[in-house]
């Protein structure tokens, strides 16, 4: 086999099937890629039971309603930092919240005390919007990534809110 022969063989059984694997294995990477940190716009979070979602966050406008444990709303504005932002924003990302479904789990009747969380991020090209059901029994880690991500949320929101003392 000629020089020029093995080069044309070694392109063709090595390079191309590397160049389409790249293609194949960052292709849902790059469409992600509007997800950027610099595109945050806005980030609303609300959780409670059922469809009675009483308790919400909202990071453009800081306004933050909860039930405390005497069963009262209190309402505060509490902004964050954008080194919270930042966190959130790589925790989505570790926990490949853009590619979550839109729902997580499906709203039953078989039980009133559901929960349910309710995660909306705006960016200026794209949002994402996830709704995640408390009774979900599908992929046990998609549902621990998602949780694990409404931790996040509101341990961060906790931080700022004792920052603020408010």
């Amino acid at each position: 086999m000629s020089n020029k022969g093995k080069k044309i063989f070694l392109a063709l059984t090595i390079i191309l099937p590397m160049i389409i694997y790249c293609y194949i294995y960052y292709k849902p990477i790059i469409q992600n890629a509007p997800f950027r940190k610099n595109d945050f716009v806005s980030m609303d979070y609300k959780w409670g039971i059922k469809d009675t979602l009483e308790n919400q966050y909202n990071s453009k406008t800081g306004a933050y309603q909860y039930v405390n444990s005497r069963d009262s709303v209190i309402t505060k504005r509490v902004l964050l930092k954008s080194d919270d932002i930042l966190y959130i924003h790589s925790k989505a990302n570790e926990l490949g919240l853009w590619n979550f479904p839109d729902t997580i789990g499906v709203k039953s009747s078989k039980s009133m005390s559901v929960p349910r969380y309710d995660m909306f991020f705006q960016y200026k090209e794209k949002a994402k919007h996830v709704v995640v059901y408390g009774d979900f029994d599908g992929n046990p880690k998609l549902l621990d990534a998602a949780m694990q991500m409404r931790k996040v949320i509101e341990d961060t929101i906790n931080q700022a809110e004792k920052r603020s003392g408010k």
